[in-house]
Parts: C-alpha cells; sequence; structure tokens
C-alpha cells in the first residue's frame, strides 16, 4: 500500500544526497540545510506519532530544527553550479526532439489517472493507495515515474536525475521552501482565528449591508494576503472564513462555488505581483540569471491589475442570484 510517507522517504533520501554532494564541495551551508530538512521529512511521521501520544519532545525538537533552517538559509548564497557545455545539451536536445516532453507530460497525466481510478485499483484485496491525499500521492508518484522516463529517454545512468535535480534544487536555494512554510502559515493563521479578526475589522470599517462594499473588501482582501503569505492558498481560509462565508455568503446570498472560484483567481492576481510567491516570480529570475530579481512581477504586473478588475466585475456580477 503506497501512502504520501513512502514519498516522503524518497524525498529525504534526495535531501540527503543534495547535502552530501554540498559537503563535498565544501558548500557547508548548503549540505546542513538539505540534510536537516531530510531528516524532518524522514522523521515527520514518528514526530506526529510522539505528539498524539502526549510527548512533546520530537515536537519540540522539530520547531528548533526549522529555527536552524531559517538561521542557516541567511547562509546560502547562489552560486553557478556546472552544467553540461552548450554545444552538448544543444546536441542531445537535437537528437531526442520532441521526446524531451514525455516525462514532463507524464506528471498530470498520471495524477489525473490516479485521481480519478487510484481508488478502484486494489491488489490481493488491499488498496494500492492508502491514507492520505489521493491527488498528493498520485502527484508523488507520477513524479517518480517521470523521472524513471526521463532516464529511459535520454538513455542517462540513473544518478544523473538525481545530479541535475540537487543542480536545481542548490539554483533556487532556501527560496524552494517558501511554498511549503507559506502555505502552513495559511493554516496557522485560521486555526488561531485570524479570520474572526479580520470578520470584525472588516464590519467595523466598511458597510456590512453594501454588497458592492463587501466584494470589493473580500477581492482586494485575497490580493494583499495573497502578496503577504505569496500563496492563495494560505489567503483562502482566512479571507473566506473572515469576509467571504459571514458577509457575502451568509448576510448577500452569494452562490458558495462561484465566490470561492472567482475568490482564488483573484487571489492569483496578487501571486502575480509579490515576491513572496517566489515558486513563481523569484526562481525564474534565479534560473535565468537575470540581473533583476522583480523583472517577472514588473512584467505580470500588466497583466494582474486588469485581471483583477475583471474578476471584481464577474464575481459582483455572477456570485449573487
Amino acid at each position: 500500500m503506497l501512502s504520501i510517507e513512502h514519498f516522503y522517504i524518497v524525498l529525504a533520501l534526495f535531501l540527503f544526497f543534495a547535502g552530501g554532494s554540498n559537503l563535498r564541495e565544501g558548500r557547508y551551508a548548503h549540505a546542513a540545510f538539505w540534510s536537516m530538512l531530510g531528516v524532518l521529512f524522514a522523521t515527520g511521521k514518528l514526530v506526529l506519532t510522539a505528539s498524539k501520544a502526549g510527548n512533546p519532545l520530537p515536537s519540540q525538537l522539530a520547531g528548533a530544527a526549522v529555527i536552524v533552517l531559517a538561521l542557516l538559509a541567511t547562509r546560502m548564497r547562489r552560486e553557478h553550479i556546472a552544467e553540461a557545455p552548450e554545444d552538448q545539451r544543444r546536441a542531445s536536445a537535437l537528437r531526442l526532439g520532441h521526446r524531451l516532453f514525455v516525462p514532463a507530460l507524464l506528471i498530470p497525466a498520471i495524477t489525473v489517472l490516479i485521481v480519478l481510478f487510484g481508488k478502484y485499483i486494489v491488489i490481493f484485496g488491499t488498496p494500492l493507495f492508502g491514507e492520505g491525499s489521493i491527488t498528493l500521492i498520485g502527484l508523488a508518484l507520477a513524479c517518480v515515474l517521470a523521472a524513471l522516463a526521463a532516464v529511459v529517454v535520454t538513455r542517462e545512468r540513473p544518478i544523473r536525475a538525481a545530479s541535475e535535480g540537487r543542480r536545481l534544487l542548490d539554483t533556487m536555494g532556501w527560496a524552494a521552501l517558501l511554498p511549503l512554510v507559506l502555505a502552513t502559515l495559511g493554516g496557522v493563521f485560521a486555526a488561531s482565528g485570524v479570520g474572526d479578526a479580520v470578520a470584525s475589522i472588516v464590519s467595523a470599517v466598511i458597510p456590512a449591508d453594501s454588497r458592492v462594499a463587501c466584494v470589493l473588501a473580500y477581492g482586494l482582501g485575497m490580493v494583499v494576503f495573497t502578496m503577504i503569505m505569496g500563496n492563495a492558498f494560505a489567503a483562502f481560509p482566512v479571507m473566506t472564513a473572515g469576509i467571504g462565508l459571514p458577509l457575502l455568503i451568509q448576510q448577500h446570498g452569494a452562490e458558495p462555488a462561484i465566490l470561492g472560484a472567482l475568490g482564488m483567481l483573484t487571489g492569483y492576481c496578487g501571486t502575480l505581483m509579490t515576491p513572496m510567491a517566489a515558486n513563481f516570480n523569484l526562481v525564474p529570475a534565479a534560473l535565468l540569471e537575470l540581473d533583476d530579481p522583480n523583472a517577472v512581477i514588473r512584467v505580470q504586473i500588466a497583466t494582474a491589475v486588469p485581471l483583477l478588475a475583471v474578476n471584481l466585475l464577474l464575481m459582483y456580477w455572477l456570485a449573487f442570484k
């Protein structure tokens, strides 16, 4: 039975490989960062089990490790890591042609198939996919299979996949963790009652009986919170609990599905305009070695602002019966 924990172990092994590679090259902060992160992924289930059993020490140690990661991140510097010469890469691309796209296309294809049909796959009376999000398990399995497919297509040694993955990871640096951290932050905000606080502030500031004011507060709030947290998924529970549910849905009768879909899309306008969305905005600039780290954001603002205006109009027009 496959569970997400199996893929966490695979990820931990990859992080240990990245840590060992950096250690051999004398990049000690990088080595410590990836190795400690690998330990966290490898021991996550043990920490959770101990916490449920009433033993807080493993959780406290994990929290201390996160603080150490933050300190190590300040010592990490983006450096060029050698790769194959350009003429060699061009020759390889011409030789492989469109087959190069096969591994990348396998990821969404396999993920969708597992989401749709994974629950029906049973081996000797046992479901193949165990507890946890079937989407996340499917995505993890798809990535592993895509890596194997890349090895077959390129006829490279399997260690090359790990080496290139490690090169990409070190190019991104600590920013590779930002989506995970920011999504977690959204859950923390929602659990700590930030949504209720937002609802109180908004009700005191705007006329709650005005549908237009509530739509603007919800839409612009999604944008602002997304820009702060870098992730619309992190902003969504906070703004929906604070404005969307009590004011727009319960008070003004908005359709939840339409409001939620347009609310998320509105939040993505904030994603286009913030460096906190590192995986979308900072990582491409780093990979392309642009002189201006905010170059991607500057280009995207021209799309984000008109899209925001259209989303607000659609929300007001479509979400209410």
